[in-house]
């Protein structure tokens, strides 16, 4: 392979801008990381720790291989909305017993761990990754049950969340749950629908519905542990196949189940069990995508950074020059790369892109997508060369391509480009976005600039004289409105990622990320759609 050289000179004013810019947006992704794993708060924390029980995070500790990495997904869920940062619920993938599982675990310390809108969206999310990659699920159960003031929000889609779980089983990927808690109503149907459940003695309750509803609904009195006890579901109804002693018993259990699993996977063993790093530092990456978005860098310095011994087999590289193709391998798997060079796509990029996703599936190899883009170039000159049919081409390859997708956005993921460059619509297995990153349908500027002409013409339009004061201050509104719609931080609290990573952290989170795909076949598509030539 072609080994990547690098132009980084770290004394350069524009890596120190660029770093700190970064070193600044880290620092906020930083805080709402803290906030999340704050749960409920001390109070809570401390309350929950006197009942003799772990936190969310401290039974993933306690479940996963010993130093083994999790790979915490979508941390900061419901980011700038009425609810708790982290939506109550802690889901990632690890290690157990030598298998990559997904694990969903309940935070009981954020109101009882009752589910909202956005733990709803979270836990989905979660389970579309255990079904694509073919991962086991474990889920550490402890939750209130529905957050009944937002329950118009829930319940209706909620119930796909059983559906998921039933059909994890059909499609023999094993579920696992263990109740440490409550598991009331729609909550039931969590371990109820799983292939293994386990629940602790005097501490697990599972019932459709509590002694008081069951009260107003029956008339009948009714203790927790008659009703749902742990004791009860062993050695009564049959709903519990594991008793367990106490905590840690119960997750000693779960990872006995995993142990007793017989997984194999079904994609691949990387290439190269024992890959070189790559020559360059990742420390680097925080100088390299630039402080102003309107400023591309090359991504080929971040590849070098990235792959495998930083070597990188170019595909066309003197053609379509704005998108940068080509073939590497990351922690031993072989990928294909697609990476933006320059804001534009132009027809020659889009049919580069096309040709090589291609290529991709005909090897069955998965692909990366590093978004850097402002869209798909418009005028009256592209226009007539095809534009509109040649981005076409391209998403058509992209929705039909059936190797693994991965994305990254590294910098500016605007307009159709978003959809070109794989993005959340597109269905990657996984997206991650740099801390510094952006997506909307155009920038701030260009946007608001769009609204000011068409007001501008409207005005024309209807013979009144423009206000320009008024404009400048709709300008500045809609500007400011974008920017704060636009960022990391506001996309990743909507799930429009699995996450915004520090991009030091990029080879390992895409790593581990192969690995977990590689859990399931790797095979390219048989055919497209109609190509529009």
């Amino acid at each position: 392979m072609s080994t990547l050289d690098t132009a980084i000179d770290r004394s350069s004013p524009t890596f120190h801008a660029n770093r700190g810019a970064l070193l600044d947006s880290l620092a906020e992704l930083d805080a709402a990381l803290d906030t999340a794993r704050a749960g409920g708060g001390e109070k809570y924390v401390t309350r929950h720790h006197k009942r003799g029980k772990l936190l969310p995070r401290e039974r993933i500790e306690l479940l996963v291989d010993q130093d083994s990495p999790f790979l915490e997904l979508s941390p900061v869920a419901a980011y700038g909305t009425d609810f708790p940062v982290g939506a109550s619920v802690v889901t990632g993938i690890g290690v157990v017993e030598g298998v990559e599982c997904l694990v969903v675990a309940n935070d009981p310390t954020v109101r009882g761990g009752a589910v909202n809108p956005w733990s709803l969206a979270k836990t989905r999310r979660a389970g579309e990754i255990a079904l694509a990659n073919r991962l086991p699920m474990v889920n550490l159960v402890e939750s209130a049950g529905a957050d009944l003031p937002s329950q118009a929000e829930i319940f209706i889609p909620g119930g796909r969340v059983f559906r998921d779980l039933t059909r994890l089983s059909a499609e023999k990927i094993p579920t696992v749950s263990v109740v440490f808690g409550n598991a009331t109503a729609g909550g039931a149907y969590v371990p109820g629908m799983s292939d293994y459940t386990i629940m602790i003695r005097d501490r697990s309750q599972v019932y459709l519905a509590g002694p008081p509803l069951v009260k107003m609904a029956t008339g009948e009195d009714a203790d927790d542990e008659s009703l749902g006890g742990a004791a009860m579901h062993a050695t009564r109804s049959g709903l519990a196949d594991f008793l367990a002693t106490d905590e840690r018993d119960g997750i000693r259990l779960a990872r006995q189940c995993v142990r007793r699993l017989n997984w194999r996977k079904r994609g691949p063993a990387p290439r190269n069990p024992m890959p070189r790093p790559p020559k360059y530092d990742p420390e680097e990456l925080l100088g390299i995508a630039s402080a102003d978005l309107r400023v591309p860098f090359d991504p080929r310095e971040v590849l070098a950074r990235v792959l495998d011994g930083s070597e990188f087999d170019e595909f066309k590289p003197a053609y379509g020059t704005a998108l940068v193709t080509g073939w590497g391998e990351l922690h031993g798997y072989p990928v294909g790369v697609l990476a933006n060079a320059r804001g534009v796509l132009f027809s020659e990029e889009a049919q580069k892109a096309t040709q090589f996703i291609q290529l991709a599936n005909a090897t069955d190899t998965p692909l990366i997508f590093l978004q850097n883009t402002t869209g798909y170039m418009v005028g009256t000159s592209y226009e007539q060369r095809g534009i509109i049919k040649h981005g076409a081409l391209m998403i058509n390859a992209v929705s039909n391509s059936t190797v693994p997708h991965l994305t990254v956005n590294l910098g500016a993921s605007y307009g159709a480009g978003n959809y070109g460059m794989c993005g959340r619509a597109y269905e990657p297995r996984f997206l991650f976005t740099w801390p510094n990153a952006r997506s909307a349908v155009m920038g701030p500027a260009q946007l608001a600039g769009v609204l000011s002409i068409v007001a501008r013409q409207a005005a024309a339009a209807r013979g009144r004289e423009f206000d320009e004061d008024s404009d400048a201050a709709m300008r500045m509104m809609v500007e400011q409105q974008i920017e704060s719609q636009s960022g990391a931080l506001f996309l990743s609290g909507r799930l429009y990622d699995d996450g915004v990573i520090d991009p030091r952290d990029t080879r390992t989170v895409l790593g581990l990320c192969l690995s977990a795909i590689h859990s399931g076949p790797v095979q390219g598509a048989d055919g497209f759609g109609i190509f529009r030539l």
